[in-house]
């Protein structure tokens, strides 16, 4: 294989439509309720929409290119992945994985503390080579025309690109879908993953006879997200197409749809912009509609949401932040990862840690990586 530099790009006649686009936006009536039991509010919804069209500076891809970025063809699919080589000549290889709704522009901040400690105040002995794959159907990936393309296959595909960027041993991090990803790839390539470090721990609570009050608290978390907040993934796992129709052609709505997980992942009180500034949540959005990857992200949900908790034997560290989907104790997520070296329940953040907390996770995978380096 061979990797081609790449540099994302977006043209002025795609700004011009997707504001025209917006401008024509045919809107609902307001909810009939004070609050988001609903979903997105109308003038939350119109609000976010203007400042996409009027004061947003489209510079996400300027803002990505300051990274090195390739395409490979991997299993025969088209992967674009940030490849950011760390100036320590003994820098451990790590893949960072994303998830959804998100994209490889929520590593950014983390790249070069990652990659270059020396330069921002740390150990030069914590630095890592990483590479940041974008998903299959997702950002500047190829869109899969065949089925197959689930978790697993994926992680098989991160391990072939690893090995052919010459990283014969490795770590994998990742949260949402990226940590079901990096799981996999510890089950797929014991002999060079490492270490399998996790900022989402998907696990069952309610297992034991004795719950702690933290456990009881995660319990009807997980509760009452399973009443209001699994519907999204619902209609991804199981009609991903008739889904797309909408988002792929209306920017309100894909806004909507990726705005509302944002809002109810993340660690603020009440108002979405005291966790992540607007420029981010929108950065995310424009990720999803210039590449037109609504209908392609969501079918991952299609190949691979049975199979989310499926068992993690490789050596696996696990931050928990507060205002995650989920938030098991350490017993309860030893059940599913039963090489569990590190545990840390972290004081603030929520579900989307490589944004709103990122020194926070440079910190966590850097303590952690110290154990396999």
């Amino acid at each position: 294989m061979v990797a081609e530099p790449f540099k994302a790009s977006i043209t002025e006649a795609e700004i011009a439509d997707l504001r025209e686009r917006l401008r024509r936006t045919r809107w609902p009536e307001p909810e009939p309720v004070d609050d988001w039991s609903q979903g997105l509010p109308l003038a939350y919804a119109q609000e976010l929409c203007r400042g996409w069209a009027e004061d947003y500076d489209f510079g996400f891809a300027e803002r990505l290119n300051a990274f090195p970025q390739y395409r490979d063809t991997v299993d025969g699919l088209g992967i674009h992945f940030l490849h950011v080589r760390s100036p320590e000549p003994d820098a451990f290889p790590l893949v960072l994985t994303h998830g959804w709704p998100g994209s490889v522009l929520e590593f950014l901040e983390v790249l070069g503390p990652l990659t270059d400690p020396r330069a921002h105040g740390g150990d030069p002995a914590d630095a890592f080579h990483v590479v940041a794959p974008s998903l299959p159907g997702y950002g500047w990936s190829d869109k899969p025309s065949t089925t197959g393309w689930g978790v697993t296959r994926t992680a098989r595909a991160w391990d072939t690109l690893m090995v052919s960027l010459g990283y014969e041993r490795y770590g994998a991090q990742g949260g949402d879908w990226g940590s079901a990803v990096s799981g996999a790839l510890g089950e797929v390539a014991p002999e060079r993953v490492a270490g399998v470090h996790l900022n989402l721990g998907s696990v069952a609570a309610g297992t034991f006879d004795d719950p702690t009050p933290a456990e009881l608290a995660n319990l009807q978390a997980e509760k009452e997200f399973q009443r209001t907040g699994r519907g999204y993934s619902a209609i991804q796992a199981t009609r991903p197409q008739t889904l797309g129709y909408g988002l792929t052609d209306s920017p309100a709505g894909q806004a909507a749809w990726i705005a509302e997980k944002y809002w109810a992942w993340t660690d603020h009180g009440g108002s979405l912009e005291d966790a992540l500034p607007r420029q981010k949540i929108l950065d995310e959005i424009s990720v999803y509609w210039f590449t037109a990857s609504a209908t392609s992200s969501a079918r991952l949900y299609w190949e691979s949401f049975a199979g989310f908790r499926d068992k993690v034997t490789a050596p696996s560290g696990l931050s928990v932040y507060p205002r995650d989907i989920t938030r098991p104790s350490r017993r309860e997520a030893e059940l599913r990862f039963t090489d569990l070296r590190w545990f840390e329940e972290m004081p603030r953040g929520g579900h989307f840690a490589a944004l709103e907390q990122p020194q926070s996770l440079i910190e966590q995978v850097r303590g952690f990586f110290r154990l396999f380096r």
